[in-house]
């Protein structure tokens, strides 16, 4: 080699991210850039010892809502401690640009009642330093992160910025209003905008309760943003879709993807109304895709999870009169409060109520389970609550509220949400083995106090390739491969994924064996003390974005080269087998 390289990695173990057989090599990274695999003879500025160690692409997580959190912070955590080093957010139709000053408000509830990023900490966090999309990459572009980020255009935003109170209101978009969004949709992509994202869920409402703003939007209008944004450039389509409407909403959205030509990404679960339904939708894409359509499908790594408890958004109890009483009180308050038996006694002897909060359901305690430490994401159904009271003679009831007492009022419940109808991950496995499928909805920087998924890129390795002990394994060079070249694929990302000559150096260097996720907790590192849930991860060694370690033995090195990826990266190295 003429230049002696910034680092070399030494005799790892490398899963290269193009799903073949795992080889042991160095890999020599010059510029940002890896600059050689196999038997790197001279010696790097730094060096690592990797033997022994698995060595893979930094991971792609195309799923996360981390729009307001790269605004007020340097460090993506915690997606950047499981082994990611390029975020793409502004997924589910919200975000932060467009926005007239007036908006602020409006579209800070709505990512407080979709995402469950508490108002108190948006407003205390977010500059507001821009108005149009534009205005935002460009702000952001001259931040500095501790991994790559890359934006999509969120529709909510867009509608209101256009319509004003008729888009919030979900009135029909008028010719007129569908050519403004179209422009400024082009301007998004020439912007460096990687996609568009829309919702079309009941789930997604406001903090006040309405419904989000895109809910309804016409075909005319969809067709109009898409066709402009893949006019201006190469782009993705995503959205969400609810259940009870994807037997017309799904061939209206392939029909705008056949119209206008724009990849199309979108999340398939297994819900338990429809336990087989998602076999139907992947008959549709398959069908789809022989006509030429580009479909990708976000696929969860585990069940939907939803975690409750006293410290978090969501209880068993929250409806329950006697519990509601005490609910201001703080946590150390609530949990003496919680241990008279007096109180205990009134609190389970009500019963949950209906309530417009659409996470929170009446409790199924055939469905809440402890996830035990270390986590155990796959438990047999005798495991919930539900069948522990029963072989016991107990009240699910009792269960929980004794389980949320636990260690001063910090225990923590665990429910099925999505993924789980079968009391295993086989469906899982399956949906995520479709050769349309990319890992997906981990929702890294959202539901800060009900749900904890953004350690799916640790739970893909650590279970499906090691742990899982109730079904088939995946391969390692087929789940790196998956969450790091196909993710990047995906949306539009050549220059990464892959470890070979030529690509961008995101890598990570992982002490397989010791590869472990710890239980939830509660952190309250957000502006004004904001809460979040958080796990810690242990076995990343080293975590290198464009060449420079970001983490190191599982700590920040404060490093922070990463930047806003502007645009699909048209190009990918030709080096021989990295083209492939």
């Amino acid at each position: 080699m003429a230049n002696k390289p910034d680092l070399v990695i030494r005799g790892g173990t490398v899963a290269d991210g193009l799903g073949g057989e795992l080889f042991e090599a160095d890999v020599a990274i010059t510029d940002g850039r890896i600059s050689e695999v196999g038997r790197v003879a001279g010696h790097g500025k730094e060096e690592i010892d990797a033997k022994g160690k698995l060595v893979a692409p930094g991971f792609v997580d195309v799923h996360t809502h981390y729009d307001g959190q790269v605004t007020w912070s340097h460090d993506i955590t915690p997606s950047s401690q499981n082994g990611v080093t390029t975020a793409v957010m502004g997924n589910c139709g919200v975000g932060f640009a467009p926005c007239r000053p007036s908006d602020h408000v409006r579209l800070i509830q709505l990512m407080e009642g979709v995402e469950d990023i508490p108002e108190p900490v948006l407003s205390a966090g977010i500059p507001w330093a821009w108005e149009s999309f534009p205005d935002y990459m460009d702000w952001l572009s001259k931040r500095q992160f501790d991994m790559d980020i890359g934006a999509q255009l969120p529709h909510a935003a867009l509608r209101v910025y256009v319509m004003g109170e008729r888009g919030s209101r979900r009135d029909p978009s008028t010719a007129d209003d569908n050519k403004a969004m179209a422009a400024l949709a082009g301007d998004a992509v020439r912007a460096g905008a990687l996609g568009f994202s829309t919702s079309r869920t009941l789930n997604h409402r406001t903090s006040t309760g309405d419904y989000t703003p895109t809910l309804k939007a016409g075909e005319d209008e969809l067709t109009a943003i898409a066709g402009a944004m893949h006019g201006a450039g190469r782009s993705v389509f995503q959205f969400v879709l609810d259940l009870s409407t994807i037997h017309e909403d799904l061939p209206m959205m392939l029909r705008v993807a056949e119209n206008t030509k724009i990849p199309v990404t979108f999340s398939v679960t297994q819900n338990d109304k429809a336990p087989q339904r998602w076999r139907q939708t992947f008959d549709t894409i398959a069908e789809a895709s022989k006509r030429g359509l580009s479909i990708t499908t976000q696929i969860a790594a585990r069940p939907v999870g939803l975690m409750l408890g006293l410290e978090l958004s969501r209880n068993p109890f929250q409806t329950h009169p006697s519990y509601q009483a005490i609910a201001h009180l703080p946590l150390a308050e609530r949990v003496k409060r919680m241990r008279q038996p007096e109180m205990r006694a009134a609190i389970l002897g009500e019963h949950a109520t209906s309530t417009d909060d659409p996470l929170f359901f009446r409790p199924n305690y055939d469905k809440m389970y402890l996830l035990g430490n270390p986590p155990d994401y796959e438990q047999p159904l005798e495991n919930a609550l539900g069948p522990q009271a029963r072989r016991q003679g107990r009240q699910p009831e009792e269960l929980a509220y004794d389980a949320m007492l636990a260690d001063e009022g910090r225990g923590m419940l665990y429910v099925t949400f999505l993924n789980y109808v079968d009391g295993n991950l086989d469906a899982t496995r399956e949906m995520l083995s479709a050769p349309h499928s990319v890992p997906g909805l981990s929702d890294g920087g959202a539901h800060c106090g009900i749900i904890c998924d953004a350690s799916f890129p640790t739970f893909l390795l650590t279970h499906w390739t090691r742990d899982r002990k109730r079904g088939e394994k995946l391969s390692i060079p087929f789940v790196v491969a998956a969450q790091s070249r196909k993710t990047a694929l995906s949306v539009g990302l050549l220059d990464r994924g892959v470890i070979a000559p030529g690509y961008k150096a995101d890598v990570n260097i992982i002490d397989y064996d010791r590869l472990h996720l710890h239980p939830p907790k509660v952190h309250y590192d957000l502006p004004v003390g904001g809460r979040r849930l958080m796990q810690q991860v242990d076995g990343y060694d080293a975590t290198i974005v464009s060449g420079v370690v970001t983490r190191r033995g599982g700590a920040a090195t404060g490093a922070r080269p990463g930047r806003l990826v502007r645009g699909a990266k048209g190009s990918q190295p030709q080096f021989g087998a990295a083209a492939s």
